[in-house]
């Protein structure tokens, strides 16, 4: 059986009723849910680059392990050399040993330059990375507090906007599509989720624009669907709001 006009207006009204319920709802809860996802975020941010800098640490202490152990080395082979240079028979192995002597002793030179500015690395790098340690516990301890905080809000909002949630998905079903479409579109596009207002003062409870005395009369009467010139909102009147309280 198809719905009368008026039946399709107090459908609209009563599902914007329900819309508007569950925006307030979510109003309560406000920004918190972002704060929340930005919050882990950060969080899993840093604990990425502590990681980074904590690679970055043990490689730098590799590296000056791996410098000492040229160190010995080098120093072995001078000590090597020093010996043979004890036994040596001619000018040409004096020159050819003394000369393997200073490659090594350079070698040397070259991996206590490179120990020293790999221990500046580490000094600046372990500053860095108890700073974004310190600065990770703090997130941590703010997202804790903002999941409690939003913990606490839905526990107490959430059965309620679950059963309204229901109850509008239920009353969406009994308007038809086009009409249900144009609300959602309305719903989606209007700061405030309002796309069924009522007259309010003689204006549009919408955008506050008055409605002609004629016009009010034809919403009032309920054969046809009116949008407000102004706004394009579905216009109802004022006593439908009873009604639906009533019903």
């Amino acid at each position: 059986m198809e719905q009368t006009v008026e039946q399709k207006l107090k459908a609209l009204y009563e599902l914007q009723s329900l819309h508007t319920k569950i925006d307030k709802i979510r109003q309560i809860r406000g920004e918190l849910p972002m704060e929340v996802s930005d919050l882990e975020d950060e969080v899993a941010g840093l604990e990425t680059r502590i990681q980074k800098i904590k690679t970055e640490l043990d490689e730098t202490e590799d590296a000056i392990v791996n410098r000492k152990n040229m160190i010995k080395e080098a120093q072995t082979l001078i000590k090597k050399y020093d010996t043979q240079l004890k036994d040596v028979k001619n000018n040409r192995e004096y020159d050819a040993l003394t000369k393997e002597i200073e490659i090594q002793n350079l070698e040397i030179q070259v991996c206590e330059k490179k120990i020293r500015e790999h221990g500046f690395e580490i000094t600046s790098k372990t500053e860095i990375y108890e700073q974004a340690n310190a600065n990770l516990e703090l997130r941590k301890g703010d997202l804790e507090l903002k999941k409690k905080e939003l913990e606490t809000i839905t526990s107490e909002t959430g059965k309620e906007e679950d059963g309204l949630l229901k109850k509008a998905e239920k009353a969406s079903t009994q308007i038809e599509d086009r009409l249900l479409n144009a609300y959602t579109r309305l719903r989606k596009n209007a700061v405030n989720g309002l796309a069924v207002v009522t007259i309010d003062r003689d204006s549009c409870s919408g955008c506050f624009n008055q409605i002609p005395p004629q016009r009010q009369l034809d919403i009032r009467q309920r054969k046809k669907v009116i949008v407000c010139e102004h706004c394009g909102r579905i216009l109802v009147d004022e006593l439908i709001t009873q009604e639906n309280a009533e019903n």
